[in-house]
Parts: C-alpha cells; structure tokens; sequence
C-alpha cells in the first residue's frame, strides 16, 4: 500500500447534463434531463436542480417528466459530449502522464509519475484544487470532482463524498476509519443481490462485514468475491493506475490470394470484417464516427474512402452497412486484391441506446408516410442548428411540421425563440467542428448549479 495520497479520481459532475447547460446559456441554473426523449425513453444524465426533484439516471423518461414537468429535455449530443472529454484528459495528462480514463466523465490519475515536489496530504489538496481550476477553465466552467487516497478504492469513494465540485483528500492511516460506518453497497461490485445476501447474516456497513473472517466471506459469496471483499474492507487495494494511450483508429484489412470480382462475395469479406472491427472496439471500450474502406484493385493501385456518420458506433451492421455503401462507388470488376476496414475519430463507449427511443416494428409508419415521419424526426431536441438569417442555435422542439429553435451559443447568452416548417431551406443541423465552443469565447462564469 502507498504511504501517500497519491492516486486521484476525478469525476465530472452531471457530465452530460452540465455540457448542454454551458452551450445552452437558457437552461443554466434550470433542470435539465439528457436522454430519450420519448414515451418510453431513458433518463442518461440530470443536472443537479433536475435531481432535487427526484429524477436520476436510468429512469423512465415518462416518470422523469412527472416529477419534473418544466425540464428542458434533450436528446443528447455524442460530439460534444466526447469533444469535451478529449479536453478534460488533455488536461489531466499536463499534470500526470499515467492516466486511466474510465469513461467520458471519470479517469484515476497517479500523481507519483508527475512533477511533484512533495505528495503529503497538504500538497495534495493542492493539486487537486488546481487540477479543478484547470478543468473548469479548459472546458468553459464544467465543474468537476475529485477524491484522493491511497489506492484507487478510497480516491473513487472519496470523490463521492462531496458533490458536486467537490474536494476530499483522505490521509493516510484513515482508509478504514471512513470504510467502517458506511453502507457496504459502497464496496464497487456489490450489487443488490449481494448486499441483500450480506444483509441477511447481519452485515449492514463495511465494518460489519469487516468483522467476517475470509472463510466466512467465502462461503457466503464464493472463492473470489469472498476473499477479494475480505481484502477491501481492510482498504486493502494496490491496482496500479494504468495509462491508457488514445488509440487514433482500429482496422483491420486482407490481402487475398485470388482477385474477387464477384459483389456477392466482397460483401461478406466486408461483414466479416465489420465484425472483427467491431469486436476490437467493444474489447476497448470504444466506437467511432468515422468509417474506412480501403481497397486495392487488380492492378495494385489502392483507393480509400470515409464517411463521417452524426453519431459514434461498434455496431458491425452500422460498419458493415456504411463500407458496402462506399465499395459500390468503386469499380471492382477488374477483381480486388485487398479489402481493409477502419474506423476513426473514436471516443470512450457511450451507451447509445440511452438517448434513443425504442421503436416496436409494427409501430413504424407505412410508406406513405414515411418522408413526413423522417422530417419531423430529423429535428432532435438538442441538437445544434444554423440558420441563414438568424445564425446558430439549438432545437427548442419539433412537431406537426414545425421546428422551434432558441438562437443562442455558449459564448452569446440566452437567445430569442422563432419557429420555421421543417421543411425551410434556409435550417439545418452542424456539425461538431462547427459549433465546437472555444474555451476563452465561452461566458465567464460556469453553468450554474453543474
């Protein structure tokens, strides 16, 4: 075990929620629910005046606008989401290089790999104010917080303990002290199921089950979580903090002894690659925007082609479908040789179907109807816009072929309202490098209540 409080946990708060908040100078200060917005949608992220109604992540979007009717709902935005999380591991690397990003809005940090004079409890404190005051500034006021300890155990729960923006440094020799009297269920890996097995013979707090010897642990829940539970509520943890380096692409490609000519056949090379991409992507916990073919026809010359998709994916159909849509641009007849598959522009694994909204098929419209449904569709509640006359803004609502837009950005302040058919020549969506916020054009202060 360490003798000082040098593994740091950083965590975003109301990550999601807080990010729509600093683009959206209306909904600061104002509950702000991300996720499907639909009947049967889910809850991924709520701002914290959104919470002190109740409303909590995982939660049926439907109960969520019971308790809290006058939220602004937003169907989510990947890009900006992932953009500001490079941001906030940019930063984290500036004080450490060993980085071990966990998802968009977490990441441990050892700081015995920094430049630090001293590592004691003080200094610590220290750093970790910095590295909050950095954060707010890179990212135009998110606001984050942030645990330090021994081991990667105490720095998580003690990022916990003061939210939001908060700061707690737990010294050495006081790990356990903070353990015994909190509910079990603060051990990582015990569930519900788990803690209501421990509850049944009695334990209730980690110092209860601190009291179990490992034979009794083991009994309980098995060889492995037993003897490793016996192990934490002792504090006892040394997992290294492991830097993770940002993987630019994950491809794989094929060289084949024979030409292939037939389209047939290319298109299952094609799907069989998706797979083994799309397999790589979910072992790291990534997807990615931007999809790749690469071929080289019978003569050796090599093409490649992209497409940029609005949302990350690790989906092989996704993959499968996009790669075959840019092999049918190519003339092949001539036969292929290779066959590569690639994507890029990747970021951490975000659960997607958190911001959709379920479809039965048997729900969907007919044909007749289908351009009108697209349409109204297109025009998420959220999601960045341009106007011709009016400049940028964000979709308000959508519905009966009108869309709303609030024409305000991050750096301007809260905008004026106007309505337009969703039809108007003169709307549409941007994308993430146009309305990526720059840090020093953003308002002063952060968004309230993040």
């Amino acid at each position: 075990m360490r003798a000082e409080p040098s593994i740091l946990h950083l965590d975003l708060d109301a990550f999601f929620a807080s990010v729509e908040q600093r683009d959206k100078p209306s909904l600061r200060g104002k509950p702000v629910i991300v996720g499907g917005t639909g009947g049967r949608g889910v809850v991924a992220a709520a701002s914290y005046e959104a919470r002190a109604f109740g409303v909590h992540s995982a939660m049926p979007t439907a109960q969520a606008r019971r308790l809290c009717p006058n939220a602004a709902f937003l169907r989510g935005r990947f890009a900006a989401y992932s953009q500001t999380s490079k941001v906030v591991m940019d930063v984290l690397r500036e004080f450490t290089p060993v980085v071990e990003p966990l998802s968009l809005d977490e990441a441990y940090l050892d700081l015995t790999a920094g430049d630090f004079a001293s590592l004691d409890s003080q200094s610590v404190n220290e750093i970790g104010a910095e590295l909050k005051e950095q954060v707010r500034r890179a990212t135009g006021g998110l606001r984050a917080s942030v645990g330090a300890g021994t081991s990667k155990l105490i720095a998580k729960i003690a990022s916990d303990l003061d939210k939001p923006d908060g700061l707690v440094v737990v010294a050495p020799g006081m790990e356990q002290e903070l353990l015994r009297p909190m509910p079990v269920s603060v051990i990582p890996g015990i569930g519900p199921a788990t803690t209501q097995r421990l509850r049944q013979v009695g334990v209730q707090t980690v110092g209860d089950a601190e009291r179990l010897d490992e034979s009794e642990l083991i009994q309980l829940l098995g060889q492995s979580h037993g003897a490793g539970l016996f192990q934490v509520v002792r504090a006892q943890d040394d997992r290294p903090v492991i830097a993770v380096r940002e993987a630019k692409s994950i491809s794989v490609e094929d060289t084949y002894e024979t030409d292939h000519t037939d389209p047939a056949i290319l298109g299952s090379l094609l799907d069989r690659q998706a797979r083994q991409v799309a397999q790589r992507l979910s072992n790291a916990h990534l997807s990615g925007r931007t999809i790749s073919l690469k071929v080289r026809l019978h003569d050796f010359s090599t093409l490649t082609r992209s497409n940029t998709i609005p949302a990350p994916t690790d989906d092989p159909a996704v993959l499968s479908k996009v790669t075959r849509q840019l092999l049918s641009d190519i003339d092949t007849s001539g036969g292929v040789r290779l066959l590569g598959l690639g994507v890029s522009s990747l970021t951490d694994w975000v659960q997607e179907a958190l911001f959709q909204d379920p479809v039965d098929d048997d729900s969907l419209p007919d044909a007749a109807t289908v351009p009108a449904v697209r349409a109204s569709r297109a025009w998420a509640p959220g999601m960045d816009v341009e106007h011709a006359v009016h400049g940028r803004g964000w979709v308000w609502g959508s519905g009966h072929s009108i869309v709303t837009v609030r024409f305000e950005t991050a750096s301007t302040g809260p905008g004026p309202i106007r309505s337009f058919v969703v039809s108007d020549a003169d709307l549409h969506p941007v994308t993430l490098d146009q309305t990526s916020p720059d840090p020093e054009d953003l308002a002063a202060g952060p968004p309230s209540g993040s």
